[in-house]
């Protein structure tokens, strides 16, 4: 009992970083498109993770378990940060980007994505998967970032525009998980805490941008 108590610890302080990770993110969203587009990528990401698991449990009769919605939310996080480097590669093929920050958003975002893969990798291994495919687990969540790159670069006027509403998309997915794990219940409340926590923190958003 005293041994899993700093775990436990280090599990929440965990979270709670990741948390304002993800508050960042929502961040990047609101500068590049307003805060109404965000408002409502982040409430879809949200929606989103729940919609599956309640359509899992509708067709398959069982719930995503924990390492199941963190895959899925750390793929749908990476797609949006591959569109993010070929935005940024954009810029540097026309001239309005130097190749240097095209080179260092793309270094920052790959030695990111080490402990994001860890994310995955870790609660496999725990789970009695074996550590090759463990590893695989982890490598594949990333494997979405170079196509969202290519799309950006080869259809800059399409996506573009979208870049703000997936960011805040993937952030809202990632968040619905994190608030499964740090408020006890709520997984198992039919999705009140967590839709109670999206409309929280959805309103602070906005009137943080609204007031300045």
């Amino acid at each position: 009992m005293i041994k899993s108590k700093p775990a436990k610890e280090a599990r929440t302080k965990r979270r709670i970083t990741r948390v304002d990770v993800e508050r960042m993110l929502i961040l990047c969203a609101v500068a590049l498109g307003g805060a109404v587009p965000s408002a409502a990528g982040f409430l879809a990401g949200m929606f989103f993770l729940r919609a599956t698991d309640a359509l899992l449990a509708r067709v398959q009769g069982r719930t995503l378990n924990g390492t199941e919605k963190m895959l899925l939310a750390v793929t749908l996080h990476n797609l949006p940060e591959g569109m993010a480097v070929g935005a940024v590669g954009a810029g540097a093929l026309y001239g309005s980007e130097s190749p240097a920050a095209a080179l260092a958003l793309a270094l920052g975002i790959a030695l990111q994505n080490v402990p994001e893969g860890a994310i995955v990798s870790l609660p496999l291994r725990a789970a009695g998967v074996r550590r090759g495919k463990a590893f695989l687990g982890g490598v594949l969540s990333g494997a979405v970032e170079p196509p969202g790159a290519a799309l950006l670069l080869l259809a800059a006027g399409v996506f573009l525009p979208l870049l703000p509403w997936m960011l805040a998309f993937a952030a809202g997915a990632m968040l619905c998980v994190i608030v499964e794990e740090l408020i006890p219940g709520s997984a198992r409340d039919g999705g009140h805490s967590t839709a109670w926590f999206a409309l929280g923190f959805t309103v602070m958003m906005l009137l943080d941008v609204w007031l300045g």
